[in-house]
């Protein structure tokens, strides 16, 4: 593999795919896609009674709380009772009345220690992922010890729930959670936030579709330093949310909407009344698909299915050097040092890798941008003539027409190209696909008088032009 970057920071760049939502309506496709998370996590969080070191410590009441080694803390065990006795309930009225979908991220041992609440969330026909054995932090974890919960978290919520999940999401994830997920045949996974649409991501093992979840429109918020102090506020700001994504949707742009939920958090009687003002607001408004997570993974399965295409950051050194070292004519060593410098998914599509590319060209020394140049041909000259251009150069040239000129073109163009070489110790050099002949005459005739820097300058950039339009033809064009 070349020396790659690991992180995908393009994503669906400028136009991201129309997701094309069921309507319930039926009229055109739905603006915008909202998805209800209730996480499940109560008597699976952390406790000296599950077998752990400490007590929980995240997501409580109890804000800037710091786990008790080897004790019980009573207060956090008390709250989290709350979510599993009270807060529950409270929220599968506030859907089920509702009739809206949901997806559970069901903690395996808290659903093995909750079997009312399992038997009314199947009645309710939500959809139950799996949020991992216990809600522990997996940062610190090896690959195996974690893939043995992964393991264990599936044949229990199986056990519990009489079916495997079709979703998967950690929470408190390490940097081997996808690649384990990717080890299983999960309709989706869920531990990225990188997103306002599913996308496919690729592992060692496979592709695997990726539903991004939220840490925004998220009740958790209420209890962080920084985050909702009432009701309103969170209802504030899941509406805005809402309508953001609503007026994209409206222009063309659909996408989803995540809300996550906790029963502990808002199950509270004064956070609950602001999430039935915002369920009710959604329902207020045409053309919402309120969808489980599977659905919507179902969805993207079928109306954008994994294609494989080509990764420049995924291929092996000799076989990019092989499709890119002569991007840049007879200059092999600016793909080199591309892929020295390290490329990622950023560099994938034609615009990304003519990036990177052109980073290394314009940090070359003088001497070297020089020979980039010079490694140029003349146009319409002697190697054209005799037929020794290289393959891209011959396509381009006789794409304007340089192969089929009269005796006077050709005059003009051997004492211009001469005049040039004189004047600048390079070949003129433009990149000539979409050009025609008195286009290119005409800019020949004009750049002959430039001053040496100005055309040294202007040269390098239709050199990197040049570039583009062969990886265009590689990778396909646009952005």
């Amino acid at each position: 593999m070349t020396s790659s970057y690991p992180r995908d920071l393009r994503g669906y760049g400028r136009n991201a795919p129309d997701p094309q939502w069921p309507n319930p309506n039926g009229s055109g496709a739905a603006k915008i896609c909202v998805q209800f998370v209730v996480n499940y996590e109560e008597g699976g969080e952390n406790a000296v009674i599950h077998g752990d070191k400490a007590s929980e410590a995240f997501l409580s009441e109890i804000v800037g709380a710091a786990p008790w080694p080897g004790q019980r803390h009573m207060n956090m065990e008390s709250i989290y009772e709350y979510g599993a006795r009270a807060g529950f309930w409270r929220l599968w009225r506030l859907f089920t009345e509702r009739q809206m979908p949901v997806t559970v991220y069901g903690v395996a041992t808290a659903l093995e220690r909750s079997p009312e609440q399992v038997a009314a969330m199947r009645e309710a026909g939500w959809e139950i992922a799996s949020h991992g054995l216990k809600w522990i932090d997996y940062r610190d974890h090896a690959a195996d010890a974690e893939r043995a919960d992964m393991d264990e978290a599936l044949a229990l919520h199986e056990a519990v729930t009489g079916e495997p999940p079709l979703g998967w999401y950690t929470g408190r994830s390490s940097e081997h959670t996808l690649e384990l997920a990717a080890e299983r045949d999960f309709l989706y996974v869920s531990d990225a936030y990188a997103d306002d649409l599913p996308y496919w991501q690729e592992t060692r093992t496979k592709p695997i579709l990726v539903l991004p979840y939220t840490l925004d429109t998220n009740d958790m918020r209420f209890a962080t330093p920084q985050g909702f102090n009432t009701g309103e506020q969170f209802y504030i700001y899941l509406k805005d949310a809402f309508d953001a994504l609503y007026a994209e949707g409206e222009a063309g742009a659909a996408k989803m909407l995540n809300v996550g939920l906790h029963c502990r958090l808002v199950g509270r009687p004064g956070r609950s009344a602001a999430l039935a003002r915002f369920l009710d607001y959604v329902r207020s408004k045409p053309d919402v698909w309120v969808a489980t997570r599977a659905d919507i993974a179902r969805h993207w399965r079928a109306r954008f299915p994994y294609r494989e295409t080509i990764s420049p950051h995924r291929l092996e050194r000799a076989v990019f050097l092989e499709m890119f070292g002569g991007i840049y004519e007879h200059s092999r060593f600016i793909a080199e040092r591309a892929l020295d410098r390290g490329l990622g998914p950023a560099n994938d599509t034609a615009e990304g890798l003519a990036a990177a590319l052109a980073v290394q060209f314009r940090r070359a020394s003088r001497e070297e941008r020089l020979g980039v140049l010079r490694a140029h041909p003349d146009l319409a000259g002697r190697l054209a003539l005799a037929g020794d251009l290289t393959a891209d150069s011959l396509t381009e040239q006789a794409s304007a027409g340089l192969d089929r000129l009269t005796p006077d073109e050709l005059a003009r163009f051997t004492d211009l190209n001469a005049r040039y070489q004189a004047r600048f110790g390079f070949p003129f050099i433009i990149a000539v696909r979409g050009r025609s002949k008195e286009d290119i005459l005409a800019a020949f005739e004009s750049r002959v008088s430039n001053d040496a820097e100005t055309e040294f300058h202007t040269a390098s950039a239709e050199v990197e032009r040049i570039a583009r339009l062969r990886l265009d033809a590689i990778l396909g064009g646009g952005a």
